[in-house]
């Protein structure tokens, strides 16, 4: 098994969501599981610019073969989907950023979202092509987004319909408050890696560990 442990924790050591990135990589580790990190705050996705979103329609959905400096334009939204497409296991973990993802993680799930590789059209509609693997969602936020502030909650919501959409079974841990009960955020933090410990127990099975050791890159 292959877990892609994918981050973006702009506050560095100062991230909450660093706190449960780490126990949730610290888990994997523990059970020998090979994993390839990607840091999105060091590897910046490209955008859909007007040249590449034509690209992208041309050979996505038109089917048709691209020349080479075409293909060069969507080499590294490639080389993202690629790289996700060859994990079992996917491990997310960014903050809420103004009640949404990060734009940088919004730019990921833009390259990663590709007609043909992670999904298809079928003739009764979307095919999640990712059936079968798992994504682990971590996220923190300063306020709770439960009961009426459920309409401002954009992150996670966005992020489970991304991943869902792709076929993904989706898990989802939040550390969330921490701003708005600060003498709380030790035991948000530690009930939120409870929370890890059992969505992550949840998705294995006892021959999912790596028996040659783990790989973290």
């Amino acid at each position: 098994m292959k877990a892609l442990l994918v981050h973006y924790l702009p506050r560095k050591q100062r991230s909450r969501t660093k706190v449960l990135f780490d126990h949730a990589a610290g888990i994997l580790r523990d059970r020998k599981i090979s994993c390839e990190n990607l840091d999105l705050c060091r590897e910046v996705p490209d955008l859909f610019t007007p040249e590449r979103l034509s690209v992208y329609y041309e050979r996505n959905y038109g089917g048709n073969k691209v020349s080479d400096e075409k293909a060069r334009l969507m080499s590294g939204m490639d080389g993202m989907a690629h790289q996700l497409t060859g994990a079992d296991l996917l491990v997310i973990a960014f903050p809420m950023h103004n009640f949404s993802q990060p734009a940088i993680v919004k730019a990921w799930f833009d390259s990663v979202l590709q007609k043909g590789v992670t999904w298809d059209l079928s003739p009764q509609g979307y095919v999640g092509r990712m059936k079968g693997k798992k994504a682990l969602v971590l996220s923190s936020s300063g306020g709770v987004y439960e009961g009426e502030g459920q309409a401002m909650e954009h992150a996670m919501s966005l992020t489970r319909l991304h991943l869902s959409f792709m076929g993904y079974d989706v898990k989802t841990v939040t550390a969330a408050g921490i701003n708005q009960f600060p003498d709380r955020e030790q035991e948000i933090l530690e009930e939120a890696k409870r929370s890890i410990d059992q969505a992550v127990s949840g998705m294995f099975s006892d021959g999912d560990c790596c028996p040659g050791g783990c790989v973290c890159r």
